[in-house]
C-alpha cells in the first residue's frame, strides 16, 4: 500500500512539474535559471531552447582538470577566480553557455555571481566529436559578441590548442600550438600551457 502510494505521489509529481516546464522554443531566461539550479548534467540557454551538450569523455575531464590546475595557480598569482563547467555564463541577449572552463583577472570582478557569471576575461573549450561547429564556429562568435578578450580551442583528436585573441568585434588567431609547443595566452601575461602534457593520454 506504502508503495503504490508513493507511486502515486510521484506520478502527480512528475504532472505537476510537466505543467510547468515550458516547451523547446518558449524558455526564457528566468526559467533556464531554475533548471539549472536542479541540473544533473550541463545545460545551456540559447533563444528559447534548452541545449544538452554531451556528457564529457574521460579524455575531456583529464584535460579539463590539468588546465584548470594551471588556471588556478594563475588565480593564486594575481587574485583572480578560476571555475569549470557547469558555471552559467550570459554571453549575448537570450543566450547562457556553460565554458568548461572561465576565469576573471580578479575574483571581486561585478560580473562574477553566485548563481552565474555576466562575463570572463578567458573562457576555453575541448571540442567535443558530436558537434565541433558548436566551439569552432558558434561560441567562437559568440564569445567575441560577448566580449571575452581571449578563447582557446582545445582539439584532444587533432591535439592542437588554438589561441584566439578579440580584435574589434572578432578573434583573431595568435597561435594553434601542437605537442612540443608551449601554448602561450594573447591576453594573460606569463600564462603558458605544455600541449604535450595538457593532452597526453594516461
Amino acid at each position: 500500500m506504502h508503495e503504490a502510494s508513493s507511486m502515486l505521489a510521484a506520478h502527480r509529481l512528475d504532472e505537476a512539474l510537466l505543467d510547468r516546464i515550458p516547451m523547446q522554443g518558449q524558455w526564457d531566461a528566468t526559467g533556464y535559471l531554475w533548471l539549472s539550479d536542479l541540473r544533473p548534467r550541463l545545460v545551456e540557454y540559447v533563444d528559447g531552447f534548452i541545449e544538452l551538450p554531451p556528457m564529457p569523455s574521460e579524455r575531456h575531464q583529464t584535460i579539463l582538470g590539468r588546465l584548470l590546475r594551471h588556471l588556478d595557480d594563475l588565480a593564486a598569482a594575481c587574485g583572480g577566480k578560476a571555475l569549470c563547467a557547469a558555471m552559467p555564463m550570459y554571453t549575448i541577449a537570450e543566450r547562457y553557455r556553460e565554458p568548461d572552463l572561465l576565469f576573471l583577472r580578479h575574483a571581486d570582478d561585478p560580473r562574477r555571481g553566485k548563481r552565474c557569471w555576466t562575463g570572463a576575461d578567458f573562457v576555453a573549450e575541448i571540442i567535443s566529436p558530436d558537434d565541433p561547429s558548436r566551439d569552432l564556429v558558434v561560441k567562437r562568435a559568440e564569445y567575441a559578441a560577448a566580449g571575452v578578450p581571449e578563447y582557446w580551442i582545445i582539439d584532444p583528436d587533432h591535439e592542437t590548442v588554438t589561441v584566439l585573441a578579440l580584435d574589434g568585434e572578432h578573434y583573431t588567431e595568435r597561435g594553434v600550438y601542437r605537442p612540443g609547443d608551449a601554448a602561450v595566452a594573447a591576453t594573460l601575461p606569463g600564462f603558458t600551457v605544455d600541449v604535450a602534457a595538457l593532452l597526453a593520454e594516461d
